[in-house]
């Protein structure tokens, strides 16, 4: 079918405005910043159309121009990620979120489970992916989106672990403490703040010198290549990751309906025909892709990566937690230090609830080879060999050398960043 020369000039036209359109949006988007270096001033306190002729073309990239570090755990459930987001709550100057993902989530695909297929699994990423970059943004109105009910004038009560996040419960954020509050318990926290205004997060976030975000719903660091490579964001990605035998046990007790059969098979010995074996390989296939990603040093992750077993900082916090920071060019300040000492000297009776703290931390490290029967070790030994091996993680070959505490079962290697 032969077109007509209108039709052809049409066409040619079109095509031209869609090219002026993407590069005046590229150009706009990229290369002009607020005319006020201090990203402070582009806050939600001004008025609103001086904001928006200031801050409407990129205010992104002025963010940017004071290199403020945006932080990211990626982590699994039940592998140490909570004490290590602490790590980061506990300093002055770090913003610091819990899951804020949970909401995409549980918007986007309610039942989703670790057992779930791969595909399952990544049709939340692009929202996820969304909503990291607004949140490293300080924007946390994009939130709403998520967030069920709705909240009204930008306030709620259903932020999930809003008192995990010291932030969210100090001032100004929480207008109504005291300075007999300033170390409050998540429920208490909960209790004296009220809802939460999202118009003053956003304000302290912004206040505050970096952004750090934990997630366990994320399989890969592949997954956050857009993230990294974005100009405009500084990411850097603490990978942690812990001896899968020790994961399968923290949530055999954590989670003792969602892993009921694999407790049937503890108690009695007997491995049930319908076990769920997905709860335990999709751990280690993610480890393996993931970490196999980081340690092969793709260009994109220069300076970007660093892998962190939570044995290793289980037996020696202080150091590793040192080495973290070193590694985000971020100095260690004072209240992490205390943290560290008053959270990792605890006895059994410290932590209050299932995701606590407050422990004796390397203790806690160990304590899977006393929960799990043989059986159930030999088996988790076999499915995830390859993964077992390349974090450096030794297969006990009896029982008595599994409850033997004086054979380390955690080989001594030392992942270094990619610098």
């Amino acid at each position: 079918m032969q077109c007509s020369w209108k039709a052809v000039l049409l066409l040619a036209l079109a095509s031209i405005a869609i090219q002026y359109t993407a590069i005046r949006t590229f150009t706009a988007k990229s290369f002009h910043s607020c005319p006020i270096p201090n990203p402070v001033n582009c806050s939600l306190s001004q008025d609103a159309d001086a904001a928006d002729r200031l801050c409407d073309e990129s205010p992104t990239f002025a963010y940017n121009l004071s290199r403020k570090t945006h932080i990211l755990i990626l982590a699994t459930t039940r592998s140490g990620s909570s004490f290590v987001g602490q790590l980061f709550n506990q300093h002055f100057d770090v913003f610091y979120l819990f899951e804020p993902l949970y909401h995409v989530q549980y918007t986007l695909i309610p039942k989703l489970t670790q057992s779930k297929s791969t595909t399952d699994r990544r049709v939340m990423l692009g929202a996820s992916r969304d909503l990291l970059r607004s949140l490293y943004d300080c924007d946390l109105y994009f939130l709403e989106n998520y967030i069920k009910p709705q909240p009204v004038n930008h306030t709620t009560d259903r932020l999930f672990r809003r008192g995990a996040s010291k932030a969210l419960c100090s001032p100004p954020v929480c207008e109504s403490l005291g300075a007999v509050d300033l170390h409050l318990e998540e429920g208490d926290c909960v209790k004296k703040c009220g809802t939460l205004n999202l118009t003053l997060a956003t304000e302290s976030c912004r206040e505050h010198g970096h952004v750090a975000i934990k997630t366990v719903r994320v399989p890969e660091v592949s997954d956050l290549r857009a993230l990294v490579e974005d100009p405009r964001l500084n990411l850097k990605v603490i990978q942690l990751v812990r001896d899968p035998r020790g994961i399968l046990a923290s949530r055999s007790e954590t989670f003792r309906d969602t892993y009921r059969l694999w407790r049937i098979w503890d108690g009695t010995g007997r491995k049930p025909y319908n076990l769920d074996v997905t709860q335990l390989t999709t751990v280690c296939e993610d480890f393996w892709n993931s970490v196999s990603t980081g340690l092969n040093r793709p260009p994109w992750l220069k300076g970007k990566y660093m892998l962190v077993r939570y044995e290793d900082l289980a037996r020696n916090p202080m150091k590793k937690t040192e080495e973290i920071y070193d590694f985000l060019g971020i100095p260690m300040d004072s209240n992490v230090e205390r943290w560290i000492q008053n959270n990792t000297r605890g006895d059994r009776s410290s932590s209050k609830h299932k995701y606590g703290t407050v422990r004796n931390s390397a203790a806690t490290a160990e304590k899977w080879r006393f929960r799990l029967s043989y059986e159930i070790v030999a088996f988790t030994q076999r499915a995830c060999q390859q993964v077992l091996a390349q974090l450096g993680y030794r297969t006990a070959s009896s029982e008595e050398e599994l409850k033997n505490l004086s054979v380390s079962l955690v080989e001594d290697r030392d992942f270094l960043p990619f610098s």
